[in-house]
């Protein structure tokens, strides 16, 4: 397995703290019995609104008062192996890297043997509901991402 964001598999792994559990559903394979493979997207979405929600960040984009919100830039993913109906999967994220206004971050998923089976990374860019522009991070922001990744 090499993806051209991870250097060192090893290391790159240790790295994760934060993961959402998920149980790949009937409908979300084809009919080989493989887990689609537009369905780590989705998958994806829900780790990384839960790792958001352990920061206590979705209060501010999803509020009533709030002036910001996080759009996904770019997304990919690179399958290492096979997942079926029914597996228990660990989907990670972290922040790999913290820009001005974004945050690059990487997932990875793996099966209940442990074992890598796909992953991923993608910019998330933080803008202004109104005008669309990127609304930098605050210190505070910055700091709370470097702490949780």
């Amino acid at each position: 397995m090499r993806a051209n964001y991870i250097e060192e598999i090893k290391t790159w792994t240790e790295e994760f703290k934060f993961h959402a559990d998920v149980s790949v559903r009937f409908s979300e394979t084809d009919m080989y019995g493989h887990l689609n493979n537009t369905k780590v997207f989705a998958y994806f979405e829900y780790a990384r609104i839960e790792y958001f929600k352990s920061l206590n960040r979705m209060e501010k984009w999803t509020g009533p008062q709030g002036d910001t919100i996080p759009v996904v830039a770019d997304l990919q993913c690179d399958f290492v192996k096979q997942v079926f109906f029914d597996e228990q999967l660990k989907i990670y994220v972290k922040a790999n890297s913290i820009g001005k206004s974004s945050v690059d971050l990487h997932y990875m998923a793996k099966n209940e043997r442990d074992v890598v089976v796909f992953t991923g990374r993608g910019a998330m860019v933080q803008i202004d509901r109104k005008t669309g522009k990127p609304v930098p991070w605050t210190k505070e922001e910055h700091q709370l991402f470097m702490e949780n990744n």
